[in-house]
């Protein structure tokens, strides 16, 4: 009865403190949101997401075209001159009525440009999102191993994160696409890989840090096991940092994209990816500037609004800061 007793309170207590831990964080990211609704910055990166978001799922219905489809040889251009890198045409700026309207022109290959950043925005918000979110369970799973761990474990797994750390990023992911071989998903799959030891060094950081405080080493006293410590009392505590990284992060892979797709080892045509646009019209820059201002103008808004989401879930995690 004794026993029965003891193991009925062991429970409790755990579950106490399961329940604690989970209100903690509750209260923390209601609290973070609001603290980001009053950062300028922050709201400001939350609409330019918001927009690019919504533009990528709505692809289909805000594209005037297909954004693979040529206009040469359809009627309604027959007596128009030279379609390939035509400028824009915006029939409430003085365009020609009779000339189809075309907001951001035409490329080298007579294709929409507008339709074509516009699912652009699709795939490079895909590559974003999908190798920050492989990178981030990756590189907290190793980190957080390593941290609590500790010993030969913890050496074995940030040595190598040192290894691929001595690399500068972009050159490792280069070279793992060409290993690979050219192709959007090769390199999304470098972009992850390239990104995983910042996260697992954040992890192992964060773990170091929580697993010392007494609220962790009571539930270990009550006979925890590892995983339910880890996992439980110990993560919740600990994805502050990976969040915030994880948000910068998608702006960094989206330029890791474009770069890639820039050199011809990422996208390929005709598949409309903002870096991929840019390279066919790089030569043209001084003839047929739209060409490279469309796309790279893309390019600079996500990796701004991140940027800027970014350095609002910094400041507003911050306990440090005052907020009065």
């Amino acid at each position: 009865m004794a026993t029965t007793s003891t193991a009925n309170t062991t429970t409790k207590l755990q579950t106490s403190a399961d329940h604690h831990a989970q209100y903690v964080t509750t209260s923390l990211w209601r609290e973070t949101l609001k603290h980001i609704l009053r950062n300028r910055s922050a709201v400001i990166g939350l609409t330019i997401i918001g927009i690019l978001v919504a533009t990528a799922l709505l692809a289909d219905v805000i594209a005037p075209h297909d954004p693979l489809q040529s206009m040469i040889g359809r009627p309604e251009y027959a007596g128009l001159g030279r379609l390939p890198g035509k400028d824009p045409c915006i029939h409430l700026l003085g365009c020609a009525l009779e000339e189809p309207q075309h907001f951001m022109g035409l490329d080298l290959n007579a294709r929409d440009m507008f339709s074509r950043i516009v699912h652009g925005a699709r795939v490079s918000l895909v590559v974003g999102f999908t190798s920050v979110t492989f990178a981030i369970l990756t590189g907290s799973l190793l980190g957080m191993v390593a941290g609590y761990a500790g010993g030969w474990i913890d050496n074995l797994i940030m040595r190598s994160m040192d290894v691929l750390l001595a690399f500068p990023s972009l050159l490792l992911a280069i070279a793992i696409v060409t290993v690979l071989g050219p192709g959007l998903q090769n390199a999304l799959l470098a972009i992850a890989l390239v990104s995983v030891p910042v996260y697992a060094r954040l992890a192992r950081a964060s773990v170091l840090s929580i697993k010392e405080e007494d609220y962790v080493t009571a539930n270990q006293a009550l006979g925890a096991s590892p995983a339910r410590t880890l996992f439980i009392q110990i993560l919740p505590n600990a994805i502050t940092p990976l969040i915030v990284q994880g948000t910068l992060g998608v702006g960094t892979a989206v330029l890791d994209a474009a770069a890639l797709s820039f050199l011809g080892l990422g996208a390929q045509p005709p598949t409309p990816e903002w870096g991929a646009i840019l390279s066919e019209g790089r030569n043209y820059v001084f003839t047929s500037p739209h060409l490279v201002f469309f796309p790279g103008l893309a390019i600079m808004t996500t990796v701004l609004g991140f940027n800027l989401l970014g350095d609002g879930l910094r400041d507003a995690l911050d306990p440090r800061l005052n907020r009065s």
